[in-house]
């Protein structure tokens, strides 16, 4: 799945830049505005069990990452990540791992190692589809995407990006321990999620 121009056709870009966005101010509630093809979508802020898987994510990569002595890495929790001007999206992913500097404001895709969502029931097909797409389209190479369902264990999914778009590696959802694609080795035990 690539971000094209068939996704301009089918959704007429909106009027709002990646510039505009950046230069918006971001929700003090804890709500999340993102760009997505030229439309400002405002999400209500992460609530406990959404912020706590996130977490428990930023932790295992942030260790992984220290345990690997890959100065290069830094994970980051909810960062604005510039996907692309062209077709007019920016997000902010629940957890990044970017390599480089970390002293900005925002960062271009092309910084990304691995983009982490946690869906929450509020996210759209839509929503999830383009921003799977734009991280394909933009080259991030890793994905991980994580659902929470209602008493039940948490869905854990890993992609690594090849020629075609991302590639499933991991699907956990039972509560297995998993090791998933990233730029670092890293064991997630996924019943640490909920």
């Amino acid at each position: 799945m690539t971000m094209s121009a068939e996704v301009a056709m089918l959704h007429s870009l909106g009027p709002t830049s990646v510039n505009d966005w950046l230069a918006e101010p971001q929700p003090s509630d804890g709500s999340r505005l993102e760009l997505i093809l030229g439309y400002l979508y405002m999400t209500p802020a992460p609530g406990g069990p959404h912020q706590f898987a996130a977490g428990e994510l930023f932790a295992v990569l942030r260790d992984a990452i220290r345990a690997s002595k890959r100065a290069d890495l830094l994970a980051l929790p909810a960062v604005g990540v510039r996907i692309s001007t062209g077709f007019r999206t920016a997000v902010i992913p629940d957890v990044v791992v970017v390599h480089g500097g970390f002293n900005r404001t925002s960062f271009a895709a092309s910084d990304l190692e691995l983009a982490v969502e946690v869906w929450s029931p509020g996210n759209t097909r839509e929503e999830r589809d383009t921003k799977i797409s734009g991280y394909a389209s933009a080259r991030v190479p890793y994905l991980w995407v994580v659902e929470l369902p209602d008493g039940k264990p948490a869905r854990f999914e890993g992609y690594r990006l090849d020629e075609e778009g991302y590639r499933q590696e991991v699907f956990a959802t039972a509560g297995e321990v998993v090791v998933a694609p990233g730029p670092v080795p890293v064991e997630i035990d996924t019943s640490t999620l909920t």
